[in-house]
């Protein structure tokens, strides 16, 4: 009985944030269709103890007699249709690219392919003063697959030191670095929520950007402290890896896909591409606390080798140096910002030994 009451909690308190989150109602409304909603469940829940209760007493008086068992299915079965209608209007909500984006995500990647020379739509170069204050520009790059040379794990922390957002920066032998973010596609005005996150709240979407952009907001922009790890990754692996990259930006252009904070995150999609290559990744924890997830790598074998983690991690942090980009006092600041940024990274440009 507890776990069936616990089950029915779960049920009410999920379709609460589903209302909440998507119903097309005004916060008022959407209140009292939650209130309803509870209230319908609650009663149906204490009808049900109640009886369940009462039935387990040997000794009855005309004071403790069982709930009637048709007052009880009538609350059910009540209660039962309104949990069908709202599975059945939860099933119908669909995902859709014809929304007011806000402009860091207003435009989908898409890819011209022809062998190994790769023509990208919409990358993103934006020059970011603040959040708010910014430059559009979207541009048409090419390149050659034949011509890549590393792969990056960056951790942008944002959330304290066990969340943090997943980003990939793939390098080509001629000093440019391309990134791919996958991150919700919010509307002009909307913020992130990760509880929303669970309940339809977003669109998918994924971003290849050149790093001076998708780097440089987190650091400069947005305060978060940001991590780049050399990934110890053979080439022959790295274009398949990009292709793939390419592949799932394909599948959300010709069908929207609906963000999930568990299941379809920057973090999950990466694992899951990268799991196409090495189907013997394991599933792990730090796969869901991100901010864990380069200790996950360096267990794996995948960071520059020869390093302990701790070691990684300190030569790894680019926010100062990143920082040190826009100071005109700083040697930094007359370099490309990538260049810049990996500047003692282990792997890229070998540090003096660390203790």
């Amino acid at each position: 009985m507890l776990l069936a009451a616990g089950g029915m909690l779960a049920v009410l308190a999920w379709g609460a944030l589903a209302l909440w989150f998507q119903l097309p109602l005004p916060p008022w409304g959407r209140v009292l269709v939650m209130l309803a909603w509870l209230a319908l469940g609650l009663r149906t829940l204490g009808l049900i103890i109640m009886r369940w209760c009462r039935q387990l007493r040997t000794h009855r008086n005309d004071h403790n007699r069982p709930v009637p068992i048709p007052a009880v299915w009538r609350s059910l079965c009540a209660w039962g249709t309104a949990w069908l209608l709202l599975l059945l209007w939860w099933a119908s909500l669909a995902p859709s690219h014809q929304r007011d984006w806000a402009d860091d995500v207003a435009r989908l990647l898409s890819a011209e392919r022809h062998g190994s020379q790769v023509t990208l739509h919409n990358v993103r170069n934006f020059q970011w003063r603040s959040e708010t204050d910014y430059d559009v520009r979207w541009e048409i790059r090419q390149y050659d697959l034949d011509t890549l040379v590393s792969a990056d794990l960056i951790l942008s922390y944002w959330m304290g030191p066990h969340i943090a957002h997943t980003l990939v920066s793939f390098g080509f032998a001629d000093g440019r670095q391309l990134v791919f973010s996958a991150e919700i596609r919010k509307e002009r005005g909307e913020a992130f929520s990760s509880i929303g996150g669970f309940f339809k709240e977003f669109e998918l979407v994924l971003i290849a950007a050149d790093e001076n952009d998708i780097v440089r907001t987190r650091t400069n922009a947005r305060g978060e402290d940001v991590y780049l790890y050399r990934l110890n990754m053979p080439k022959t692996q790295l274009r398949p890896w990009f292709e793939r990259f390419l592949d799932t930006a394909a599948d959300i252009e010709a069908r929207p896909h609906f963000y999930h904070s568990l299941t379809s995150n920057c973090t999950t999609i990466v694992f899951g591409l990268a799991r196409q290559l090495d189907p013997g990744l394991p599933l792990d924890w730090r796969l869901l606390l991100s901010g864990h997830l380069a200790r996950y790598a360096y267990d794996l074998g995948a960071l520059a080798p020869g390093y302990r983690f701790e070691a990684l991690q300190r030569a790894g942090r680019v926010t100062e140096r990143a920082l040190a980009t826009d100071d005109p006092a700083s040697p930094l600041a007359d370099m490309p910002f990538s260049a810049a940024i990996r500047q003692g990274v282990p792997g890229i440009v070998r540090p003096d030994p660390m203790p």
